[in-house]
This record gives C-alpha cells, structure tokens and sequence, in this order.
C-alpha cells in the first residue's frame, strides 16, 4: 500500500515523501512438500493472495543443509515451499486444495520419478487451525478421492526452515525449458491427470 505523508507545520503544509507501507502483522505462512521443490513453486505463485514462495528444506536434523546433502539424504529433510499469504484474500483451505491437486498423494517417500524420505509428500501446519485443516482435508480427499489407494501424505508440525540456495528460487522462470523438460520426463504431468484428471494441477 503506498501513503502519502504530509507534515503540517502552523498554517503551511509541506509535502514530506510517498512512503510503502505493508501490512505484515496480517499475513500468514504455510509449508507444504510435495517432492521436487521446481514444481511446487508455480502452483501458489499464480495464486492472488498469495505475496512470496520460497523453495526451501525442511522437516529434519541437520542444521543449513545444502542441497546436495538434502538430496542424497540423511539430512531428514524435504524439499519443500514456504509459502507467505494474505489470509484475506485467499484462505489455508484454498492453499490445501492447489496442494493436493499438484502431488502424487498416494506415494510414500517419493514423488514421481524423485525417491526417497527427502521427496516425501508432507503439511506441515504452523498452528493448531492449521493442523485441524489439514486433518479436516485430508480426511475429506479419503472419502471423495477419484483413485483408490490410500492417502500416504504426512501431517506434521512446522520445524525450522531453510531456504535453497538462490539458482533453485523460481527455477521454473530461469530456466523454462530445462524446467519443462524434467516435469514431463519425469511423468509428473501425466500421473497428475490420472490421478485428478481434469482438476490436475500444473
């Protein structure tokens, strides 16, 4: 939001400066992993309400991990996203729904052609209505789900979180037709549309 400040000084009024000002106390955070952090990015950063992703590690042990650790794991960690929104604009629930719509919710530590603990699927919730949420969701997707295996998707508590180094940020804009390429090579695109058919995400 941007706000004009003006000073008034006895009968004159002196023009100070256009300063931003943001609304930060109103914003929330939520965390999700849904393997390869590229191609969770684009999902919510298309979303309104949604202000910053931040691909990142989260959910294990070691202290500033790196990528190369992460990904070779050990580390406990997942590739996540770390997303920033304006709960008034679009709400968790919606957050949860572009979530299940863009993973493969029936895998257990991998994600597509990705395998291991560190490309898990996970929610992990930063506080109790988030928790709940989740929980509510998830046992809504058992019931409606358009597949029939059983949802494996962790439901866990926030820990801290690392951001991936910088060249992994918005990868999906950097590089397009690398990031392309290892989307379809890796069958993410087409597990998606048979698991979700046309509510697939991506």
């Amino acid at each position: 939001m941007r706000m004009l400040i003006i000073v008034m000084t006895g009968l004159s009024m002196v023009l100070i400066a256009f300063t931003t000002v943001t609304a930060a106390t109103n914003l929330d955070k939520a965390t999700f992993a849904g393997g390869c952090f590229w191609c969770m990015e684009h999902p919510f950063d298309k979303l309104p309400g949604v202000i910053s992703v931040t691909a990142g590690y989260t959910g294990g042990h070691k202290k500033d991990p790196t990528y190369e650790e992460v990904s070779a794991g050990g580390t406990g960690h997942a590739e996540s996203v770390r997303i920033v929104f304006d709960p008034s604009t679009v709400t968790y629930e919606k957050l949860l729904n572009v979530f299940w719509h863009n993973i493969d919710p029936t895998a257990k530590d991998r994600q597509f052609c990705d395998t291991g603990h560190q490309y898990r699927s996970a929610i992990f919730y930063h506080n109790e209505e988030q928790r709940r949420s989740a929980l509510q969701s998830k046992a809504l997707l058992e019931k409606t789900k358009p597949f029939r295996e059983p949802v494996a998707t962790e439901i866990v508590q926030a820990a801290e979180f690392y951001p991936a180094e910088e060249y992994h940020q918005h990868y999906y804009k950097k590089n397009p037709v690398r990031y392309k390429f290892y989307s379809t090579t890796c069958g993410r695109d087409r597990r998606l549309k048979e698991l979700w058919g046309n509510e697939a995400g991506h």
